[in-house]
């Protein structure tokens, strides 16, 4: 037997093994094809029911936490389901093959498919091991009978789950006094728990009876598989660099928004969904800013044409600048005074008299036209004082 436990584990199953489907008699703790005889307070956590044979006894003292099914339509679905279990059970390909009886008491083994043409006993304990995967299932190939002992158990470590563990029985099965059994038992023939044996799992026999003496038997569910984890790893920050002095906006994962400018500037950070306020960078050393402002007035200079006029001598042509102060106009450039007397002219500049060409000033009007209004206006009054008192003296030497 130690030999053949070290040839059991150096053969260990590698793919995961698909569990078993029950159909319609998984919901089922205990199920015949014989009838059902109970002795003493046994519980079955689960449906109890006998096909075709609807013979059930002992219930009480024994209870059923589920449905009873007499040789009803229900118990015989069930029936012809676990006659299909039976069969993909013992169709499945070993990936362990022993050669004869054998105990499997004091092993460890992963999930797989076991075969023995003969039978299975356990003495101890014999430990199933998922190594971490709970979906993965145990199946064992009985060619006829298994055998557990007194007081032997079945453990189940990393993840094992005893709604994966299946006992594909070709004839029959005995479990010992108080001994602990996990998994569920499919007999061809006939199923017998002795007194205080406990089964976590389901006792299902096809076409033979089973027989309970105090004895606990527990429906196996399986504990839901966990949801699929999705990873998504987090966008990496988007930087955008614009030219020197303009402004930089990083955005870093979650939706912050940091804003920093150049040197000068002010940097605003915000929370995602409220608002970023951003100053704009200072402009560098030297440079030239315009700030736009509210509309003011709007100075205009519109380029002008220097006009000279000269008297023709008698002073009747008069000054052709555009009118002004001073014969000048706003665009222009003061007009010249004619000599002698004669018309006046063009605006204030004109005047009558025999002086010499006061002016040629061609000022602009933006930097030099009052000033040189005032000065057209003083000459005009200085010509007009000196005549003045030429007369006087001239009605001085008459009377003479």
């Amino acid at each position: 037997m130690v030999g053949l436990a070290a040839l059991v584990s150096s053969t260990l199953a590698g793919a995961a093994t698909a569990p078993v489907g029950l159909g319609t008699a998984g919901s089922f703790g205990v199920l015949a094809g014989a009838g059902v005889t109970n002795t003493g307070p046994s519980t079955i956590n689960g449906d109890l029911g006998t096909c075709p044979t609807p013979a059930i006894t002992g219930f009480p003292p024994g209870t059923v936490n589920g449905a009873i099914h007499a040789n009803d339509a229900v118990a015989c679905q069930a029936q012809s389901d676990l006659t299909t279990a039976f069969n993909d059970a013992a169709g499945r390909a070993p990936t362990t093959s022993f050669p004869g009886a054998t105990e499997l008491g004091g092993m460890t083994l992963v999930s797989g498919v076991y075969n023995t043409p003969t039978s299975f006993a356990i003495t101890g304990a014999l430990t199933l091991d998922a190594q971490g995967d709970p979906n993965t299932a145990f199946i064992f190939q009985a060619g006829s009978t298994l055998l557990t002992a007194v007081n032997s158990s079945v453990l189940l470590i990393n993840g094992a789950q005893a709604c994966n563990v299946f006992w594909q029985v070709g004839s029959s099965a005995t479990l010992g006094v108080g001994s602990t059994f996990i998994g569920t038992i499919m007999a061809l023939s006939s199923i017998t728990a002795n007194t205080n044996a406990t089964v976590q799992g389901r006792l299902l026999a096809r076409n033979g009876a089973v027989t309970l003496d105090s004895n606990t038997v527990t429906r196996p569910l399986c504990a839901p598989a966990p949801a699929p984890t999705t990873t998504t790893a987090a966008p990496a920050p988007t930087t955008t660099t614009t030219a020197a002095g303009a402004t930089t906006t990083t955005t870093a994962a979650g939706g912050t928004t940091t804003t920093t400018t150049a040197a000068g500037g002010t940097t605003t950070t915000t929370a995602a969904g409220a608002t970023t306020t951003t100053t704009a960078a200072a402009a560098p050393d030297g440079a030239t800013t315009t700030v736009p402002g509210a509309p003011g007035p709007v100075a205009t200079t519109v380029p002008g044409t220097a006009t000279t006029t000269v008297g023709d001598g008698t002073g009747t042509t008069p000054g052709t600048s555009p009118s002004g102060s001073g014969g000048g106009g706003t665009t222009g450039t003061t007009g010249a005074l004619g000599e002698g007397a004669g018309a006046p002219g063009g605006g204030s500049g004109g005047g009558s008299g025999t002086g010499e060409q006061l002016a040629r000033t061609g000022l602009s009007v933006q930097a030099w036209g009052f000033w040189g209004g005032l000065v057209l206006t003083l000459g005009c009054m200085f010509l007009m004082a000196a005549e003045s008192l030429e007369r006087p003296s001239g009605r001085h030497f008459a009377r003479s």
